[in-house]
């Protein structure tokens, strides 16, 4: 494992930039883009104009390790390479931002209050394909759809369970099982996820380490003892379809608490930017999340 690395994500100050968009998500992050479905002919030409969006992204000038430690690609994205380099090594080395793979399939049929995630049936090849091009670590979403004892400990067993086998392939696994900004007893769902994470904690071997992505809680500083815990590499929220302006004044209130923003990050640009309208753009994204992300 690549101790400069480690380092960089467990003290380093600045948030994750979540560009992990696969079919499910695609178009509608190419719609707040500007680009609808009538600018593709088919799921290929799609995924061609959403690397175009994420390589416009990743090679400007502002997106740097200056404020942003990490990015989480999707695998299309991490088996291209960009300016001779595979991406991941672009990312490490032209920008000291850390490499993470998105490696779920998606979320299965909701059943507790919660939905897990699909079967991944090729994850070896996946975990494999990661070590080869440099990855650092992998993210996994399930969703908690509200505060269902049995819906939440079906999503953290299968999380950590996945994550076991992750850190055995020698790579970082950031758990995410997000819950539902809308759900009615959000806080409720929110402290027993994090019961939930605790204890399945305490059972991880001596020296394993994981990270955390949850949803920016009800309550501020709920997480505190998952930041400070000795088995979490670092714990990043997510946006969860908050506007940028919301989930950084969420995020502020929370200490240790960083972002990782996928919406909220890429919300106001636009195809039609000019190269300098759309540096500006992103630079003050990644301003404003870095400030919310420093408290």
């Amino acid at each position: 494992m690549n101790e400069a690395q480690v380092a960089r994500i467990h003290n380093g100050k600045g948030f994750v930039a979540a560009l992990d968009q696969s079919g499910g998500s695609t178009p509608g992050a190419l719609a707040r883009y500007g680009l609808g479905e009538d600018s593709w002919s088919s799921q290929k030409a799609m995924f061609e104009l959403m690397h175009s969006f994420r390589t416009r992204i990743i090679t400007s000038p502002a997106f740097t390790g200056e404020r942003i430690l990490a990015a989480i690609l999707f695998e299309r994205t991490m088996e291209r390479d960009l300016d001779g380099l595979g991406i991941p090594d672009y990312l490490w080395e032209r920008k000291q931002i850390v490499p993470f793979l998105k490696i779920d399939r998606g979320l299965a049929e909701a059943a507790d209050g919660a939905q897990v995630m699909k079967p991944m049936p090729d994850l070896q090849g996946l975990l494999s394909f990661g070590k080869a091009r440099n990855v650092f670590g992998t993210k996994m979403r399930s969703l908690v759809l509200g505060g269902n004892q049995a819906g939440i400990d079906a999503v953290l067993d299968q999380q950590f369970a996945i994550a076991a086998q992750i850190l055995d392939a020698g790579l970082v696994p950031i758990i995410e099982p997000e819950v539902d900004i809308h759900a009615a007893d959000k806080p409720v769902a929110e402290a027993m996820v994090t019961a939930g994470i605790l204890e399945r904690l305490s059972q991880l071997p001596h020296g394993q380490q994981v990270m955390l992505k949850l949803t920016i809680p009800t309550e501020p500083n709920l997480y505190l003892e998952l930041i400070s815990h000795p088995r979490v590499l670092r714990v990043v929220a997510l946006s969860g379809g908050y506007s940028r302006v919301e989930a950084n004044s969420l995020l502020a209130a929370n200490n240790g608490l960083i972002a990782s923003f996928s919406r909220a990050l890429t919300e106001g640009l636009q195809v039609s930017m000019t190269d300098d309208e759309f540096d500006a753009a992103l630079a003050a994204s990644i301003a404003s999340i870095y400030a919310a992300s420093t408290t």
